[in-house]
C-alpha cells in the first residue's frame, strides 16, 4: 500500500515500502517535458535531461558516474512528453547514497559552457541516430499529421537546428522555470525505514523555495487530418493510422485498453492473427493507446514490404470496421480482462515499473491508483463500456497517417482510406 507526504516547500512524496526485498528504487519527478516548450524551445527539457549528468559544484561528470558504480548501483534519466524523471536503484544499505547523488544534480548543477559545447554533440547524434529508426520516425510522424502545431506534435528530442544555438542562459532559465518544489514528486519503492526515508528527503530538499510557476497551459488539441510521407532508403514501409483515443484519468481508459489487446495488443489480437499468423504479410503489426493530460491517441502500426501495402491496410481497415460494426464478442471481453489482469500484475512484480506508475500518476494526476483499484476497474468493464469506447476511437474514423520508407504511397493510402468510409483525409 503505498503512502503520501508533502514537505512544506510542496514537495511531494508517495512510497510503497516492500520490506522482502533488498533494494530500493527511487525516481525524481517534474512537469518539464516537450509539451510545455515554445517551437524556440524545442528539445530543452531533453538537453536538461542530459546536462544534469554533465557535473555538479561538488562532483564530476565521471565523479556522478563512479558513486553509482561504487555500490553497484545503477543512475539514468528519461524525457517524456509531459514529464522528466531521474531515478536510481540501489541495495537498500545504499539509499542515502542514491538520494545525496540526486540532491546534488537537481540542486547544484552547474550547466558548464564547455559541457554545454560537449553534449550539444552527443544530442545531434542522438537525433541523428533516431533519424535511422524508421519504425521510432513514424509514430512522431504520425504526431505531427493529427496534432499539427499543437504542442503534443513537438519531437522530445528538439530538432537540430534549435539545438546547435542554445546558450547556457537559456537553458537555465527554462531550468529555473519547471524544476522547482511545487512541480516535482519523488516515487520510492523498495525496503527502507519511512521515517529515516522522510527525514533525509527533509535534509535535502526541504529548504529548497522557489517562486517559480509553470508559465505554459496547454489546451486540448484540434485533431487534424493529413497522410505525412519521409523518404528512407529502406526495404520496407513503416506505417502508422491514428484515431482519437482518451486523455489520462478518464475511467474509460479500462476499456479502452480492453479494446486494444483484442483488436492489436498482443500475438492473440486480431490484428497479428490476421496480417501475420494467418497471411504472413508483415512481421510486425500491433496497436497501443497513448493518453495525454489534455488528449489521447489510438495507434495502429504495420511494417512490410512496399507491394504488399495496399493488401495490408486493406485487412485493418476491414478490422476497424468489422469491429465498429458488431463490437466484440463475450469471450473477447472475458479474455480480454484476464489478459490485462496477467499483464498488470505480472508489471508490478518490478519495484521499477511501481516506482514509474506512481510517479507519473502522482504527478500529472495528483493521486494513485492502487492495485487492488486497478483490477476491481477491469474486472467491471462491460459490454457497453467497451461498445461506447469503440464508437468514441475507432468509430471516429482514421484521422491521420504517416509513412517512411522508399516509396511514397501516401496519395494510395489516401484513396484507400475514403473509399473505405473510415477516414477524413
Amino acid at each position: 500500500m503505498y503512502k503520501r507526504y508533502t514537505l512544506n516547500n510542496g514537495i511531494r512524496i508517495v512510497y510503497v515500502k516492500i520490506p522482502h526485498f533488498r533494494s530500493v528504487t527511487m525516481g525524481l519527478w517534474f512537469k518539464a517535458g516537450s509539451i510545455y516548450e515554445h517551437t524556440s524551445e524545442s528539445g530543452l527539457s531533453h538537453f536538461i535531461e542530459h546536462m544534469l549528468f554533465k557535473g555538479t559544484e561538488h562532483r564530476t561528470a565521471r565523479h556522478i558516474a563512479q558513486t553509482m558504480d561504487a555500490v553497484g548501483g545503477q543512475i539514468n534519466a528519461f524525457t517524456a512528453k509531459e514529464c522528466t524523471c531521474f531515478y536510481y536503484k540501489v541495495m537498500d544499505e545504499h539509499l542515502d547514497v542514491g538520494l545525496d547523488l540526486l540532491g546534488d544534480m537537481i540542486l547544484n548543477s552547474v550547466f558548464d559552457p564547455l559541457e554545454i559545447e560537449k553534449e550539444r554533440g552527443v544530442i545531434l547524434e542522438e537525433i541523428f541516430m533516431y533519424e535511422d529508426s524508421p519504425e521510432d520516425l513514424v509514430h512522431d510522424l504520425l504526431a505531427d499529421a493529427i496534432f499539427g502545431s499543437h504542442p503534443l506534435s513537438q519531437s522530445i528530442l528538439g530538432v537540430p537546428e534549435g539545438i546547435v544555438k542554445y546558450e547556457r542562459n537559456q537553458i537555465v532559465s527554462f531550468y529555473n522555470s519547471y524544476y522547482h518544489p511545487g512541480n516535482m514528486v519523488i516515487s520510492a519503492v523498495g525496503n527502507f525505514d519511512e521515517t529515516e526515508l522522510i527525514n533525509r528527503v527533509e535534509d535535502i530538499f526541504g529548504r529548497w523555495n522557489s517562486t517559480a510557476t509553470n508559465s505554459r497551459i496547454i489546451t486540448p488539441p484540434q485533431f487534424q487530418s493529413d497522410v505525412l510521407y519521409r523518404h528512407k532508403d529502406i526495404e520496407q514501409i513503416h506505417f502508422c493510422l491514428g484515431c482519437k483515443g482518451i486523455e489520462m484519468g478518464r475511467e474509460e481508459n479500462y476499456p479502452l485498453l480492453l479494446l486494444n489487446t483484442i483488436l492489436g495488443g498482443g500475438m492473440s489480437s486480431r490484428l497479428f492473427q490476421s496480417i501475420r499468423e494467418d497471411r504472413g504479410l508483415a512481421y510486425s503489426v500491433y496497436s497501443y493507446p497513448s493518453s495525454y493530460s489534455c488528449a489521447g491517441l489510438l495507434t495502429i502500426y504495420a511494417g512490410m514490404k512496399p507491394a504488399q501495402a495496399t493488401e495490408v491496410l486493406d485487412l485493418i481497415i476491414k478490422e476497424i470496421n468489422r469491429i465498429s460494426m458488431y463490437g466484440i464478442t463475450e469471450a473477447e471481453l472475458e479474455l480480454g480482462k484476464e489478459q490485462l489482469k496477467g499483464n498488470y500484475i505480472l508489471g508490478i512484480e518490478s519495484i521499477g515499473s511501481i516506482m514509474n506508475a506512481n510517479g507519473r500518476s502522482e504527478l500529472l494526476l495528483g493521486r494513485v491508483t492502487t492495485p487492488e483499484e486497478v483490477l476491481d476497474k477491469i474486472n467491471r468493464i462491460s459490454m457497453n463500456q467497451v461498445m461506447d469506447v469503440i464508437r468514441n476511437t475507432l468509430g471516429s474514423g482514421i484521422l491521420s497517417a504517416a509513412l517512411v520508407g522508399p516509396v511514397d504511397l501516401s496519395l494510395d493510402i489516401s484513396a484507400a482510406l475514403r473509399e473505405m468510409g473510415v477516414c477524413t483525409i
